[in-house]
């Protein structure tokens, strides 16, 4: 008890004589970026840099590019004019985003707000009364009036010390979360942008597949004709006839399902602009319509966690949490503070400031608490706990996002693979399709090979179109789990989500410029 007490003293004596040299002292630990990952691969296995092509416009060869750049429009790599048009009206137009807009501006305002502490504050207040005193006394006034009225005017100026550094770490941790609410409507722009790539290429997969299954039903009517045809000649039977009739009937059943999604998918993209989902969508999205890159960046770790958003307003809640400890260590300590005050007081308005009717005052008071029942020790440790939890939080953030890319680079490689080998079936099964029907126009073979045949097809169809629109799907994902490219847009004036306060990635850790990308946009950089 001695020792610690001892320590305090120190500790005091040493902060009040820091304050009036080089400034007050500022209590807890000093918040220090964590150190970005060692390793320089997202997978155990090697990773992989050439997607195979299928022989179709949208299975074309993709190479991944390792520390290529990301363009700040990243979804342009598409050559759709439509969808980058519909993009941008919903970054201007989404509620959501001027939902985080405005949670960025009022954690900003928090932040100016709490900055105004390491000032002075001075007040003023006015009084007026009308007083009567009962005659029995003495009157009050020197012209003998009972009845009078009297006049204040106050002026009071107050400052705290921030000795120990509470109000400059409650600033720090202020701002730490203007912040993180920055990458946070930065990663809310990042999703709007995924989700209407994603719907688009959703939509143009089931326009895709509504137009396969309706050649299907095509293919069957005709098939169920030539069954009528020969049933009429003898050579079938009326229950290869019925047979037929059923699966017509399933493969038209499997229709509706497929324009309901497209509908709802269009509702989707539409309230994704801020609209209503009554008003008409002129956009319409075809698998023929969207392009996939030739070349997919792919960052570092180190690089990585810069550039997502996500794991930089984590890092942000952490720096807030450590600053925070710093601010339940400075309320164990004193609070001095110094007040000055001048205060008029007249009979009448003109005679404000006269010689001798001037009050002043001032103080200085020191606080300490002394016994509190182990509140302010609780709340520190209340404050290391959340520290602790940030921490965790951030580490989690990293595994999750470390996940999210690798998960997207073996989709990637593998989806190449599977619509290689979907093509090849398709066409396969297609020309197996062909020839049964013709034998079974000639009545070569029978109605069940037919069948298999065009069940084959069907499937070999529409597995095919579900893998074409899955590698656009997995494009757009890549350039979603390396952060989408936020800090190079190249004119931040322009376009609605470049946030000035958000800091860009560190210096020597953003990747080499793709070549046609945008140059990085300058920050303002915010002190740590």
């Amino acid at each position: 008890m001695r020792r610690a007490g001892l320590a305090a003293l120190c500790t005091l004596g040493l902060c009040t004589l820091g304050f009036f040299t080089l400034g007050a002292c500022t209590m807890g630990p000093d918040f220090r970026s964590p150190d970005p990952p060692g390793t320089r691969t997202y997978l155990a296995d090697d990773q992989p840099t050439n997607l195979v092509a299928a022989s179709i416009p949208g299975g074309e060869a993709q190479r991944i590019v390792q520390s290529l750049d990301i363009p700040g429009q990243w979804w342009e790599v598409f050559h759709s004019r439509p969808l980058n048009d519909m993009i941008e009206r919903s970054l201007a137009a989404n509620p959501d985003i001027h939902a985080a807009q405005a949670s960025l501006r009022a954690a900003q305002a928090n932040a100016r707000a709490q900055r105004a502490t390491l000032f002075p504050t001075v007040q003023g207040g006015f009084g007026a009364s009308q007083n009567q005193v009962t005659t029995v006394l003495s009157a009050p006034t020197a012209s003998g009036d009972f009845i009078y009225s009297l006049f204040t005017l106050g002026f009071t100026i107050s400052y705290t010390l921030d000795l120990f550094g509470a109000n400059r770490r409650s600033i720090e941790s202020l701002e730490a979360l203007a912040e993180a609410q920055c990458f946070q409507l930065e990663a809310a722009y990042l999703s709007l942008a995924s989700n209407v790539v994603a719907a688009a290429v959703q939509e143009a997969s089931l326009r895709a597949q509504i137009d396969a299954t309706q050649r299907i039903i095509a293919a069957q009517r005709e098939t169920l004709d030539i069954l009528r045809r020969q049933e009429g000649l003898g050579a079938v039977t009326g229950a290869d006839v019925a047979q037929q009739e059923a699966a017509l009937a399933q493969a038209q059943a499997t229709l509706p399902p497929l324009q309901k999604a497209l509908a709802q998918g269009r509702n989707l993209l539409i309230t994704l602009t801020g609209q209503t989902p009554n008003v008409r969508l002129a956009e319409q999205f075809e698998l023929a319509d969207l392009t996939l890159p030739a070349d997919l960046p792919l960052s570092l770790p180190s690089q990585m966690v810069e550039q997502r958003p996500d794991i930089r307003a984590a890092e942000a809640s952490l720096h807030s949490a450590s600053a925070l400890v710093g601010v339940a260590v400075a309320n164990q300590f004193p609070q001095i503070t110094l007040t000055a005050g001048l205060t008029p007081a007249s009979l009448g308005l003109d005679t404000f400031f006269m010689p001798g009717l001037l009050n002043s005052v001032a103080s200085t008071s020191v606080l300490q608490t002394i016994v509190d029942g182990g509140a302010l020790a609780a709340k520190r440790r209340a404050a290391q706990a959340n520290l602790e939890q940030a921490a965790a939080q951030y580490r989690s953030t990293v595994l999750g996002a470390f996940r999210n890319v690798a998960d997207t680079l073996r989709a990637l490689e593998y989806d190449a693979i599977s619509l290689q080998a979907a093509v090849t079936a398709e066409r396969a099964s297609q020309n197996s399709f062909t020839i049964a029907r013709r034998r079974l126009d000639l009545g070569d073979t029978t109605y069940v090979v037919v069948l298999a045949a065009e069940l084959t097809y069907r499937q070999a169809l529409l597995n095919r179109v579900q893998l074409q629109s899955n590698r656009l799907t997995n494009t757009a994902a890549l350039f979603q789990s390396l952060g989408g490219g936020w800090w190079n847009r190249p004119d931040q004036n322009a376009n609605p989500a470049q946030r000035a306060t958000c800091r860009a990635p560190r210096p020597g850790t953003t990747p080499a410029t793709a070549p046609g990308a945008a140059p990085a946009a300058p920050a303002v950089q915010a002190g740590r």
